[in-house]
Formats: structure tokens, sequence, C-alpha cells
């Protein structure tokens, strides 16, 4: 059976796309200071996730295969530890939108010049939409999301992406693109926060991560960097 996902663009396609940004979110921190060294990896099949429940992490584990699957391009999201980074995301600032404006009116239609437009948080998309999401593949498929074939956990995920898909209590179109979003930022985010495991993402790309410098490469074009890349606590690979 294939692995690849076929409703959105090919992984190779997803992963030029993202790379223009991969520096900027790679070396982003809240301090903007020299950190301290992170904890070692964890293993993804013994961590305990702290934002979502059993059957929310089981969701978010399949969504994350299907998103980023392992494939001849290389490791997925699950090796790179994304769901990792996505439940740490989601009990943190970003996850409670503490530093976002949260209050109404809100309209549907607005520009996204105007900003989010609704009274959720990203965490609380994710719960009702994981909810959501596994009450309609019970109920058309007899299965939960996570027990799905993959050609069907591609199918739910499309009618999201596409907006086709209509949740009772969640927009499943703004479900989806936190949850891709959030996706594409754990496979390449810097690996002190939760993702991009050994730097997969990183040494996928030949990017050199927080090395002190390389200036001296940024005008050779089509030369491969001979150096792996540094995390900002000192890993490297």
């Amino acid at each position: 059976m294939s692995k690849k996902s076929e409703f959105l663009p090919s992984r190779r396609g997803l992963l030029k796309a993202t790379a223009t940004t991969a520096a900027a979110v790679a070396l982003a921190s809240r301090g903007g200071s020299a950190l301290a060294a992170s904890p070692p990896a964890v293993d993804l099949k013994s961590y305990a996730p702290v934002s979502f429940d059993a059957d929310e992490w089981r969701f978010l584990l399949a969504a994350c295969d299907r998103l980023i699957p392992d494939d001849d391009t290389g490791p997925g999201a699950l090796a790179a530890n994304v769901p990792v980074f996505i439940d740490r995301q989601m009990s943190g600032d970003f996850g409670h939108a503490r530093d976002w404006y949260m209050k109404g009116p809100f309209a549907k239609d607005a520009s996204p010049l105007l900003g989010y437009q609704s009274p959720l948080t990203p965490a609380e998309v994710y719960h009702l939409g994981i909810k959501d999401a596994d009450a309609y593949c019970r109920d058309t498929f007899g299965k939960p999301f996570a027990e799905l074939a993959p050609e069907q956990r591609d199918q739910v995920l499309a009618g999201l992406d596409k907006g086709e898909l209509k949740l009772p209590n969640v927009d499943g179109k703004a479900f989806f693109t936190f949850l891709l979003q959030n996706t594409k930022e754990g496979f390449f985010a810097d690996p002190i926060h939760g993702g991009n495991k050994h730097m997969i993402g990183w040494a996928m790309l030949g990017f050199p991560g927080a090395r002190g410098a390389y200036l001296e490469w940024v005008d050779q074009d089509n030369v491969p960097y001979p150096l792996g890349p540094v995390s900002l606590s000192g890993e490297r690979r």
C-alpha cells in the first residue's frame, strides 16, 4: 500500500516551499540570548502528552504521519517528533493565545490583514476539531481517524483542507490550517522546542542551523554545504 499522501502537494514540494522560512523558524527564541542545553530528545513511543488525552494523541500521531510521511525523500513527521512539538505548543503561550487579541466582534469573512477571527484559542480548536473529526470518522467509516486506512485518512484531511467537511463545533478549515502549520513548524524548528529530532528537517535541507559563521557559503550557488547542522543547545549532526 502506498504511503504517499495524495491530497496535498508532494512532500518534496512542501519541503521546498518551507525552506525559505526555515532559518527564521529555526533560530527564533523567546529571550534572544544563549540557551541552556536541552534534555535529550524524547522517545515518541514512550512520550506522555500534557495537552492531549489518549484519543486525541492517537489522532495527532496519525494526522502528522499523513502530512509528512516517511518516503524516499527521508524520515517523516513522527521520526522528527513533530507531535511532541505540537503538544508543547498547545500547553504554552501559543496554544492559549496569551499574547493575541481575543476580543470580538469576530467576522468570518474578514480580510486576513485584520488578524485571527475566532474566540477559540488554538488549543481549543485542536480539542474540538479532533473530537468532531473522530465523530465524523466513526459515523462514516465505523472507526476513529487513527484506525482508518491511509487513503481514508487522506480523504478526511482533504475534506478539512478544502472546507468541504463541515464540523459541528469548530471550523474544519481553521482546524486543518493550524494542524498543517504546526506540523511544518515542528519539522523545522530548533530541536529545543521538542520537534525536528536530531535536526532531521535541517539535514534534509542542508540548513546549517545555529552555526556561528557560514557567511563564506552564502554566495556559492549549487555548492553543497559541507558541515552538518548545529542546534541552539549545541547538538551537532
